[in-house]
């Protein structure tokens, strides 16, 4: 295996806290307080990796960035998730993009853009996971307010 470029920086470990920290803080915000502390309360050694990687530079690098709201990323996560078929993903972010101002006008839109260009059986499964958990969340009653 080649070594790592000298020229890439590596985080400190107060870098690396720095991102855990913030992107606790936003995975807190998007998809609740408590699926994220259950995640990680029930997270083994093993999968504590995953936390961590997922953690830091997903939602506090990634997700922390500034050029694109909340919003505008859940919907991204949206149409991407469709796009890989990954219903459990889905069904997380719809709730997510809820939390975050996306309504349920646009979520269908956004299914059916990913539609047109994934497939019909990606399309379906994404459809009907949203369904559930905008049933589930009150939404399209809220909608009709």
């Amino acid at each position: 295996m080649a070594d790592a470029d000298p020229k890439t920086p590596t985080p400190t470990q107060a870098e690396t806290q720095a991102l855990f920290d913030q992107g606790l803080e936003l995975r807190r915000e998007v998809l609740g307080a408590d699926y994220v502390d259950g995640s990680i309360a029930r997270a083994n050694d093993f999968m504590m990796a995953f936390q961590h990687i997922t953690t830091e530079w997903c939602w506090g690098y990634t997700w922390g960035r500034p050029g694109l709201e909340k919003k505008t990323r859940s919907m991204l996560n949206l149409a991407m998730l469709t796009a890989l078929n990954r219903p459990a993903e889905i069904k997380l972010h719809v709730k997510g993009a809820l939390n975050n101002g996306v309504t349920v006008e646009e979520i269908k839109e956004i299914l059916l853009q990913a539609t047109v260009y994934c497939g019909i059986p990606a399309g379906l499964d994404a459809f009907k996971v949203a369904n559930q958990v905008l049933e589930e969340e009150g939404a399209f009653k809220a909608q009709q307010g």
